[in-house]
């Protein structure tokens, strides 16, 4: 049984979804990919659940860089590649998808590469945000860019004040 609740952030509610397994989920409220919902899913309370919520409300508060959470994503091994390589990219820094690419071992394969980026079930915990464009500019990200240019600028990786950034 997968449980799930949804916690209140400074990026918007977000769901969460957890079984004895790990955490399968984190979904921002405006996602571009839902997670699909099966029987299996009941709203509820889970040990998971709850560490996720206060490592996030750390994260959040400038408290915590990395996470140590029991992680469950579901994709295909090629997805699941990806996803664990983002786990690599430090806190404060970005990577743009040719890099990525070159991290996975697929460096011709940028575009699958930014796909499976794009399907990352557990964002912020596997930190797609910090994966941007060749030229540095901010591009797709399933929470919206406002809240990507909101999760680097917390990080560190963009000034908090940029003026001169184009909007998001």
């Amino acid at each position: 049984m997968i449980r799930h609740t949804t916690i209140d952030s400074p990026v918007g509610p977000l769901l969460l979804a957890a079984d004895d397994g790990g955490l399968h989920t984190i979904e921002f409220n405006e996602s571009r990919h839902r997670v699909r919902r099966g029987t299996d899913w009941q709203e509820g309370d889970h040990p998971v659940l709850r560490e996720t919520a206060r490592q996030l409300a750390e994260y959040f508060a400038g408290t915590r860089r990395a996470f140590d959470l029991p992680l469950a994503p579901r994709g295909t091994a090629f997805q699941c590649d990806v996803w664990a390589t983002l786990a690599t990219i430090p806190f404060g820094e970005t990577i743009s998808y040719a890099q990525l690419a070159n991290r996975v071992g697929k460096p011709t394969a940028m575009r699958a590469v930014g796909a499976a980026n794009g399907r990352n079930p557990l964002p912020i915990v596997l930190p797609c945000h910090r994966v941007i464009g060749a030229d540095g500019s901010l591009t797709g990200f399933g929470g919206g860019l406002p809240t990507k240019r909101f999760l680097l600028q917390l990080e560190g990786a963009l000034p908090r004040d940029d003026l001169f950034a184009p909007a998001a």
